[in-house]
């Protein structure tokens, strides 16, 4: 019972900061909007500052939309009733890990396998690939595998 009414907690919180977003974006792009239609630049500084100031803006914006969009994802899997359900392994997700980040798809074990492999969780059809090759049962052949056998991209190592 106490893990249902702190769903419930939940699903309160996720509906308030949702549209406190959608406020904020719809605010954002209207802010954005009208510094582009003003386009009244007095000298280079000022449009250097209205510039930064437009790109500040632009990636605040950017930042909320993922959150909402993270968040109207937990909305849509609390109505299929799979919320509180780890994506990965099916586990469950422990209620304090849902305080902390209500709109968390991920138990803390799979986010930490997650980021051991270099997995932000941002891009959802890289999070599923994986987790399908996790769930896979590899054949002795496939666990002797040689990486220095393979060529490296360098432009994705940083190099």
């Amino acid at each position: 019972m106490a893990r249902k009414d702190a769903l419930l907690r939940l699903h309160s919180r996720l509906v308030a900061r949702r549209d406190a977003l959608r406020k904020a974006l719809a605010g954002d792009l209207e802010s954005l909007n009208a510094l582009r239609a003003m386009n009244d630049v007095g000298d280079s500084v000022d449009a250097a500052v209205d510039s930064a100031n437009e790109e500040i803006s632009s990636q605040i914006a950017e930042i909320e939309s993922r959150e909402l969009s993270q968040i109207e994802h937990a909305l849509h899997r609390m109505s299929e009733g799979t919320y509180g359900q780890c994506e990965f392994c099916n586990g469950k997700i422990a209620v304090a890990r849902l305080n902390a980040l209500p709109y968390t798809n991920s138990c803390i074990d799979c986010q930490r396998e997650q980021e051991r492999m270099g997995k932000t969780g941002m891009n959802r059809s890289i999070d599923y690939r994986w987790a399908e090759i996790s769930d896979r049962h590899f054949d002795e052949g496939d666990r002797h595998i040689n990486l220095s056998d393979y060529e490296m991209d360098m432009s994705e190592s940083g190099r």
